[in-house]
């Protein structure tokens, strides 16, 4: 009879304890504010993104291309891709909210390269200037035929900073911005309002006036001074046919296939002016591309090709 009796005030006392000191943590237990992080992981155009969240009892997502999700952990596939801003928003039982976002770079096209990310803070278009490393990137001066074959005399690769060498090194200087809404930003302030210029262009256009420097007269080349146009407008055509003038194309033209293209508004131009300002771009990635510049450079067919420029462009920090 004792023991019942004392193992009932026993099992009473160790209940009270338990209420007691579930009360206690009760009281006790810390209250997280509301909080986000967004983690996540990419496959192509399929991005798998977790919410990392404290106290939050509903989740909204806005995945940047127009949709949007309400689950917690959803998986999302952009239909193309490019860059995107994926936002969060956590929300807990008393309507507080906690957001957070993430920049994304998906199977970047060719224009997301030239351009750059939109996205960015403080985005100011994505600015390029010509490369003087030329050995790396294969750089060379050639014929305008339908295999670009060296031009005679000249070694391919070209030395890195040829043009310095052959004494007007400002050419390196003018920078060129692509913004991702077609605007484009010809400076060539750094080189004292020259430009990279076909010499014979310059004497057809006002007799050389504007030529500033010919020291790479024997090669057809010289800087001439240049306004770059308010309000130009670039288009870039990721495939198409191209058909040029050239001396070497039957009826004096010739037609690269599938290839990829810039062209400009007004006189703009990139990297070298001449009679053909509509270009190629021959490869392209986040921080270097490589351009095929047009040349007529002989007296005998005004106008039309004679030569390529193929020179690389990297990217200004």
């Amino acid at each position: 009879m004792k023991n019942r009796i004392f193992f009932r005030e026993l099992t009473l006392f160790l209940l009270v304890v338990f209420m007691v000191a579930s009360c206690t943590d009760e009281i006790d237990r810390p209250v997280f504010p509301i909080s986000a992080t967004i983690s996540h992981s990419i496959k192509d155009k399929q991005v798998a993104f977790t919410a990392l969240t404290h106290s939050a009892v509903s989740w909204q997502w806005d995945f940047g291309d127009g949709k949007t999700s309400t689950e917690q952990n959803p998986v999302h596939v952009y239909e193309k891709g490019g860059y995107y801003k994926a936002v969060l928003t956590a929300t807990d039982a008393g309507g507080n909210k906690a957001i957070d976002e993430v920049e994304l770079a998906l199977s970047l096209s060719a224009y997301n390269y030239l351009t750059g990310n939109p996205n960015a803070p403080g985005y100011k278009g994505k600015t390029w200037r010509m490369a003087t490393n030329h050995t790396t990137n294969t750089d060379f001066l050639g014929n305008c035929d339908a295999n670009l074959t060296t031009a005679a005399g000249t070694p391919k690769p070209l030395p890195n900073g040829i043009f310095g060498q052959l004494g007007f090194p400002d050419c390196y200087k003018d920078e060129f911005t692509f913004f991702f809404d077609g605007k484009y930003v010809h400076d060539n302030s750094k080189s004292g309002g020259s430009s990279f210029s076909a010499l014979l262009n310059q004497m057809v256009i006002n007799g050389g006036k504007d030529v500033t420097n010919t020291a790479g007269k024997a090669y057809g080349m010289c800087l001439a001074k240049y306004t770059p146009e308010a309000g130009a407008k670039f288009t870039f055509v990721e495939k198409e046919d191209l058909t040029v003038s050239s001396v070497y194309g039957a009826g004096g033209k010739l037609t690269f296939k599938n290839v990829s293209t810039l062209d400009f508004t007004g006189t703009e131009f990139v990297g070298f002016r001449d009679v053909q300002r509509k270009i190629i771009v021959n490869k392209i990635s986040d921080t270097s591309m490589q351009l095929i510049m047009f040349m007529a450079a002989s007296d005998k067919a005004i106008g039309i090709n004679t030569h390529v420029l193929v020179l690389s462009f990297e990217v200004v920090k």
